[in-house]
């Protein structure tokens, strides 16, 4: 059994991962009910809600969360929890809620900016028209900004400004803050309220609005951080017209996308975008897909090839059959692969959500201790000590802490996806940053899949363009690889073929029939042997001819051969750059797994430059030795999706091959959706800087904090000094995280790989 003869063994869908982020299965298959949630933009809220309608919905695991989306799906009927206990819940963890039904369309960005821009305006304004009004009616600008102590504090004018500013600055987070009290968690919210709060009631009115306004910018600056992720997914779904030319009733008609059915025949002229997925059945057009598969070259697209939808047509006119509704279309599976992706969170966020649920108490009662035990003890008055505790809980805010993952985690999944890498989660980012070996399937991954003539010997009376001819005549309508392999030769090279007729083929030996009036046959070895046709030239010949594992098949007339065919499956185009980048990456072991021959796999290996070969493989066997190679450490494999399931649930990292096949996208942790193996040394270059990028973020941030500990026991920090300090951290380690969206693309090879089927692997029958 070979890779072709098992090719449609079934799939195995990988094991559950079991992280909070991931969905748990719902029996009985209750209805889901979908709530847009205001200000749901990090880990942190997601835990409060979680929190507040888990035990209301029977459980978290009836509860999934859309970072991308800014959604919130329940399974739950109506009876068991409705609307308006729901809507009760998410506004006791301090957010507000809308059925997505009510708003069928996410909020435009203004709207959004606009909510979450107000209140740092507002209350910023306050705080100048607060200084202003302060340094005119005391005569001094530096006793208004502290710098100069004067006799008393701001004079009420200016202290009602502060309070304004306060208050709009405060309105983000202190319900929040009463949310977190009522469920005895403190967190970042509560931290906040108390130190704003704190320094009111000591007088210091502008430290405390410039607490309000900071923490509210660092807010701010985390949901636009998010968005940006979010628009750099959805710019996906923009480039596929909403509109399309469908040819109905003996005309075209323009019709809504997503009521065209599959079926149903669409028409793009040049300059335009595909509005759904299709296959040519009219004209020809050099399309650029880059948008959708990362594919830099455009490739030509003739009669039978597959184009998707948002590619873009350089040069002709098509008539396409569409493939697939508006809501399947390869684009559509993409976006909703990353919208999944960004719900299961990578280990490395699970300890920071971990981390900080210790932390946040723990600075609280840390506070509260400098606040109460230095003055008990004739330390000192109370008042120093109890502002040194509120520079301790503004400090101590874990927010640049709690960010300095999802950010990344979001942007790196934008970024793959944007250049063809589909990865199933945010767990699955981490995990090519640590491979040890990568194990990769033959048929379909390091070649194309695909057999092509590579030799046409012709014996003596007789010519190569003859015995293309004949060979090819027998099996035009062959849908055999080997059979459509010679048909694509003899086409290519321009042979005119002469009419078949009486074709029939004989099992497991090769076809016989009449060309051009006279019987004319072509098999394999064992057919020459059955009719004893041997000479000095097959002879000499044969052994040459098959020499590297190629295939070769024998085609003649009557009781004589005519020449010889051989055939082969070549390495897919950057398969060699892809074996050394991945050496170069640092990957001890790469070894080839394939069901083919011995002598075959190792002439593959040797182009490839694999010396690790392992043949004659069945399923169960390519898994038990990805098993093997992951006692070394993780281990990745890299297969077509289809007979190659097994390896792919077990490896530690499942890479899929094929341009949105559905066992490409369901069944392993990444797909490849151009099907160019240099994107697996690319996909570990991303990974390793994601993962440098989080341990910079974490480290900064617990840095800072660490030095601003030791300078508030010295006496030295204030709460303006820490507020700036926490919002800087906030701002630098988004911007460090967001740099991921700008990721050197892959490097591609210099002929168009894709997503044509043209391109794929075919099953055989």
């Amino acid at each position: 059994m070979n890779d072709h003869d098992i090719r449609h063994a079934p799939a195995v869908p990988p094991p559950s991962c079991g992280c909070d982020g991931c969905a748990v299965a719902v029996p009985d298959d209750p209805p889901v009910r979908r709530f847009r949630i205001a200000g749901m933009d990090c880990a942190e809220e997601v835990e409060a809600l979680r929190r507040a309608l888990g035990p209301l919905a029977g459980g978290a695991g009836r509860l999934e969360f859309d970072l991308l989306e800014g959604t919130m799906a329940v399974h739950a009927d109506e009876g068991e929890l409705s609307d308006r206990a729901i809507l009760r819940a998410v506004a006791s963890a301090g957010l507000d809620a809308v059925p997505v039904e009510a708003s069928l369309t996410p909020p435009g960005p203004g709207t959004a900016s606009l909510r979450k821009t107000a209140p740092v305006l507002a209350s910023g304004a306050g705080i100048a028209a607060a200084v202003a009004v302060d340094a005119v009616l005391r005569g001094s600008l530096a006793e208004a900004v502290g710098l100069v102590h004067g006799a008393g504090g701001p004079v009420p004018p200016a202290v009602a400004l502060y309070a304004a500013a306060i208050a709009a600055g405060a309105a983000p987070f202190v319900p929040r803050a009463v949310a977190a009290v009522r469920r005895l968690r403190p967190d970042m919210n509560l931290l906040m309220t108390v130190a704003v709060a704190g320094a009111a009631l000591l007088g210091q009115w502008l430290e405390g609005a410039a607490v309000a306004f900071l923490f509210a910018l660092s807010l701010l600056l985390e949901s636009w951080s998010v968005a940006r992720a979010r628009r750099a997914v959805r710019a996906l779904m923009t480039l596929t017209p909403p509109t399309a030319r469908v040819l109905r009733g003996g005309g075209g008609t323009v019709v809504p996308a997503e009521s065209v059915e599959p079926g149903e025949r669409i028409v793009v002229l040049a300059g335009e975008r595909v509005p759904l997925d299709g296959e040519v059945v009219e004209g020809a057009s050099l399309v650029d897909a880059s948008a959708v598969t990362g594919e830099s070259r455009p490739a030509s697209a003739e009669a039978g090839d597959a184009v998707p939808a948002g590619s873009v047509l350089l040069d002709g006119t098509l008539t396409l059959k569409v493939l697939r509704p508006a809501s399947d279309t390869l684009l559509a599976r993409m976006v909703r692969r990353v919208a999944e992706a960004s719900r299961r969170r990578a280990r490395v966020e699970r300890w920071i959500d971990r981390f900080a649920r210790v932390y946040t108490p723990a600075i609280l009662a840390l506070a509260v201790l400098t606040a109460a035990v230095p003055p008990l003890a004739g330390l000192g008055e109370a008042a120093p000590w109890f502002y040194h505790a509120l520079v301790l809980l503004v400090i101590g805010c874990p927010c640049a802490l709690v960010i300095a993952t999802p950010v990344a985690v979001v942007a790196a999944l934008a970024t793959a996806a944007r250049h063809g890498v589909l990865l199933k989660g945010g767990d699955v980012v981490e995990v090519p940053a640590a491979l040890v070996a990568v194990a990769l399937d033959k048929t379909g991954t390091v070649t194309t899949g695909r057999p092509r003539v590579t030799a046409v010997e012709a014996a003596a009376g007789h010519s190569p363009e003859e015995v293309l001819a004949v060979a090819a005549a027998l099996e035009r309508w062959s849908t055999h690889p080997l059979g459509e392999a010679v048909v694509r030769a003899a086409t290519e090279r321009g042979v005119e073929l002469p009419a078949a007729e009486a074709v029939r083929v004989l099992p497991g030996r090769g076809v016989e029939g009449t060309v051009g009036g006279r019987p004319a046959w072509l098999g394999s070895a064992r057919l020459l042997a059955e009719r004893g046709l041997g000479s000095p030239w097959l002879d000499a010949t044969l052994p040459r001819v098959a020499q590297g594992g190629r295939t070769v098949v024998a085609v003649g007339r009557e009781d004589h051969v005519c020449g010889i065919l051989a055939l082969s499956d070549e390495p897919r185009p950057g398969a060699v750059e892809a074996v050394r980048e991945l050496r170069r990456a640092g990957i001890r072991r790469i070894a080839l797994l394939t069901g083919d021959g011995p002598e075959t796999a190792r002439a593959v290996g040797r182009a490839v430059g694999i010396d690790e070969v392992h043949a004659g493989l069945l399923p169960e066997d390519k898994a038990r030795l990805v098993e093997e190679l992951a006692a070394e450490g993780p281990v990745a494999f890299v297969g077509d999706g289809i007979n190659d399931a097994a390896a792919l649930a077990v490896a530690d990292l499942g890479i899929a091959m094929g341009a949105g096949t559905d066992v490409a996208l369901e069944s392993a942790h990444a797909a490849l959706m151009t099907g160019e193996l240099r994107r697996v040394p690319w996909l570990v270059r991303l990974s390793r800087r994601t993962l440098r990028i989080i341990r910079a973020n974490i480290a900064f941030a617990l840095g800072l904090k660490a030095l601003f500990v030791v300078l508030t026991v010295a006496g030295h920090a204030t709460l303006w000094a820490a507020i700036a300090a926490d919002t800087g951290a906030s701002l630098l380690v988004i911007a460090n995280a967001l740099r991921l969206l700008n990721h050197p693309a892959p490097v591609h090879s210099f002929r168009a790989s894709g997503w044509s089927p043209s391109s794929a692997p075919r099953p055989r029958a």
